[in-house]
This record gives C-alpha cells, structure tokens and sequence, in this order.
C-alpha cells in the first residue's frame, strides 16, 4: 500500500479537522531546563495549530476581526480565500499558498502549525517544521534587527531571553506577497511580529504571536495567545507534508475545476 505523505496544501485544513485529536493538557511533569527549548514539540490539540479559518485567537468566525485600517481593508478585499468569512469557491480563490508559493510568516505559526523540531548552538535558534518541509533561523547572538531589510519569504528573526524559561523574538523584513494566515487576512512591507516561547515543565512549552502592522493595522493584535505545546520523544520521525503542483494540479482537475461556486 502507498501512503502518501506529500499533500497539496488545499486539501490539508479539511483532511485533518475531520480526525482532529480532543486531548486534553498534559498532566504537570518535572521542571523545564534552563534556557533550552530544544526537541520535538507539537500541539496538545491539533485543532488549534491548524487555522484553516484563521489562527486560534482570531477566528475569521464574523466575531473576531483585527482593527483594519481603510488600506488594510481595502487589501483585505482583494484576496479571495476558500476559507473565513470572505471565502469563494475553489475554483476563484487566488491564495497564494494553494499555488505552492511560501507560506511565509508569520502564516507558518498561523496555519498548519504541527510538530517542530527546536536545535539550539549557542548563536542561535532554527526551528524545523513539519509542515511545508521549511526553517527559520534565529538569530540569539544579540543582534539587532536590520533597519531596512530586503524583504524575504520569512523575514529576520532575532531572540533573546527575558529569563530562564522565556525566548523572545522579534521579526521584520517579511515579503508582503504572502498572506497572514488561511482566511486572506493581509500585511504590509513594515509588518513586525513578535513570538514568545515559554517553557512551561519539561513537557509543556506555550507559544503566543503578536502582530504589530501600522500600515494595515490600527494597533497591534493577538494572533495566537498561549498555544499549548507537548515535549515528544527523541526519536521523532516528522512525517513529509508538501505542496506539490501536480498532485493540486490533480485535485484541481478532480474537484476545484468543475465551474460550481458555493452559493452565499
């Protein structure tokens, strides 16, 4: 039998939702290590990393919106996802990530968050992540943010800790082709996002994702407020998840192309 471990990224948001684990947090366990988040860690409920109508603490749900302003709206309006409150029908959805673009961050916290691996050396930290077979570096040497960065995919990240158990880091520079996250939500060239990892025990480490875009934003949001992470084993084999053009050429042909929109 094949198992397919290389996926098109449309299909992922409702394959998964529909085995999505209910656990609950993991019980109390011996305290956390000093300065280290290295190992394999994935959410406790697999729902919340997974945001394909918008990241855990901002539902693209008609409740929740983030403070727009007039351009952030106006840039809002032209994208046209399969999912949140503005969704289209598959065949007119013009999300980059279903055309295999990068993801970019911060939508690689913000969608499909699943395990990652932490590596830790004494310059930096680089985070491996399952999804999307991507990295990111961040830099711990105690630089500071370039002041006007050629915009990448992923942007540049530095880190600091704010004590023992708390790793801070700052982001800017990211390439405003990619969306925020899976309901079309955008963000600008002067984006900044700040992360806060903080390792709650041994097993148990929260992730939280600010958003700080003035162009876009009127004030600064929470995208993600303290998603629960567990400590996995060692030996970890993070499985292959890919956006491949001929597989969602393939899915296109079978259910996307077939001219039927969903009706409002």
């Amino acid at each position: 039998m094949r198992i397919i471990t290389s996926i098109p990224a449309i299909t992922i948001a409702g394959l998964v939702l529909t085995v999505a684990a209910h656990a609950q947090n993991p019980a109390p366990s011996a305290p956390a290590p000093k300065r280290d988040l290295s190992g394999f860690w994935t959410p406790v409920r697999v729902g919340d990393g997974i945001g394909a109508n918008g990241p855990m603490s901002m539902r693209a749900d008609g409740k929740h919106e983030p403070p727009y302003t007039p351009a952030g709206k106006e840039a809002f309006l032209k994208h046209k996802p399969s999912n949140g409150t503005t969704e289209v029908g598959p065949g007119e959805e013009n999300n980059p990530g279903h055309a295999c673009d990068p993801l970019g961050f911060p939508r690689n916290d913000l969608f499909e968050l699943r395990a990652e691996q932490f590596m830790q050396s004494p310059t930096q930290l680089v985070i491996l992540y399952q999804y999307d077979r991507l990295w990111r570096n961040i830099w711990s040497d105690g630089r500071a943010l370039p002041n006007d960065p050629d915009p990448r995919w992923y942007g540049y990240s530095v880190g600091k800790w704010a004590d023992d158990y708390t790793f801070m880091v700052d982001t800017n520079g990211i390439d405003d082709r990619s969306w925020l996250d899976n309901s079309g939500r955008p963000h600008s060239d002067e984006i900044k996002v700040q992360e806060i990892f903080h390792r709650v025990s041994r097993d148990q480490m929260e992730i939280s994702v600010k958003i700080d875009d003035p162009k876009f934003y009127a004030q600064p949001w929470v995208a993600i407020d303290k998603i629960q992470m567990k400590l996995l084993p060692p030996n970890t084999d993070m499985i292959e998840m890919l956006c491949v053009p001929s597989e969602l050429a393939e899915y296109n042909k079978k259910h996307a192309n077939l001219g039927i929109t969903k009706s409002k």
